[in-house]
């Protein structure tokens, strides 16, 4: 599959309002793929990421699932996907422990970082989405196209518990 194609079908999806028949699509297209331009892991990520927005996540848990198993490049690392939908079906635990997990084995990039700091804002815990946040804004390298959004992130979050500007947060202007 085509980076071409994939945007085709994303953008299908986008105007018909319809994210159960792309996820689905997606879905199939990655159980019968071999090669392309986009791995198989970053397809089953983009048909959890359709499912969640269909509001089916369990679906979406098995397609994270999937993708942590198939291995391949996915632009973040499928098990904070994993771990944002075990929060969405009200599994916390689990969440936490998955969060845990990828913490514990370091070498995180900016990419699950960030998307493990928006996690932990969404089910309410700023703190740890804050850590998560900061310590990927100190690893960060100049260059990478995620610092900018998750400097804003952090940011933001910083605003939510009240702190002062500090000299991370000057960056983002």
């Amino acid at each position: 599959m085509t980076r071409e194609h994939l945007d085709h079908l994303l953008e299908q999806a986008l105007l018909a309002d319809d994210h159960s028949s792309l996820a689905g699509r997606l879905y199939d297209v990655a159980l019968d793929y071999s090669t392309g331009d986009v791995s198989r892991a970053s397809i089953l990520v983009l048909a959890a990421e359709e499912w969640r927005a269909a509001g089916q996540p369990a679906r979406a848990l098995e397609c994270f699932q999937r993708a942590v198993e198939d291995g391949g490049e996915a632009g973040f690392d499928p098990r904070a996907g994993i771990a944002d939908t075990l929060f969405e079906l009200d599994r916390p635990d689990e969440a936490r422990e998955v969060i845990e997990t990828i913490r514990a084995e370091g070498g995180v990039s900016t990419a699950t970082a960030h998307t493990i700091a928006e996690t932990l804002v969404a089910y309410g815990d700023l703190q740890g989405g804050l850590e998560w946040a900061t310590q990927a804004a100190l690893r960060c390298e100049e260059n990478d196209p995620e610092q900018v959004a998750l400097l804003r992130t952090r940011y933001r979050i910083r605003v939510d518990l009240g702190l002062p500007e500090d000299e991370l947060d000057e960056l983002v202007s």
